[in-house]
């Protein structure tokens, strides 16, 4: 029992260090500073994106689509399988959250080294990006929106990009 109450102390000690601990189901990342400037954009003004968006639940439905098209996408698939999906889409709906004023932190890590030796090329996010339209189109998110949206994501190109 002593050491059930030491190994859950340890864990919470480790929870602000190692944020995947607190998430169920994700695997354990190595520490890193959590900052919001870590999303690679300001946050939209106002609520009108966060409203385009249909909110947190349009928000989750938008990323569960890209990130299940991305999978079953041959030509990016590779990039996506081997890491731990459910924090990959956590950190995804958090980003965008914050980036659309939804109230979110971002907890998760900078662009250049959550992207680092993935081998992403200019291609590659260029289907990501097809497959984010695609899934805003699916949650029926105006295209004047979409496109102000992308054009936020737009310049993380430069750090996601390796060759």
């Amino acid at each position: 029992m002593f050491q059930a109450i030491l190994m859950a102390a340890a864990l919470a000690a480790a929870a602000p260090e190692n944020p995947s601990l607190t998430h169920p189901g994700e695997e354990a990342v190595d520490p890193y500073t959590q900052s919001n400037a870590n999303a690679a954009a300001t946050p939209f003004a106002g609520q009108a994106m966060w409203t385009a968006f249909h909110g947190q639940a349009g928000v989750a439905r938008v990323v569960d689509d890209l990130v299940d098209r991305s999978l079953a996408d041959p030509r990016i698939r590779e990039i996506f399988e081997a890491h731990d999906m459910v924090r990959l889409r956590r950190m995804l709906k958090e980003q965008f959250c914050y980036i659309l004023n939804g109230g979110c932190d971002y907890t998760g890590r900078d662009m250049t080294a959550v992207h680092k030796d993935l081998g992403v090329q200019n291609t590659d996010f260029n289907i990501l990006v097809e497959h984010l339209q695609a899934a805003m189109d699916h949650e029926k998110i105006p295209f004047r929106d979409q496109n102000r949206f992308l054009a936020k994501l737009a310049p993380m190109q430069r750090q996601a990009v390796e060759r």
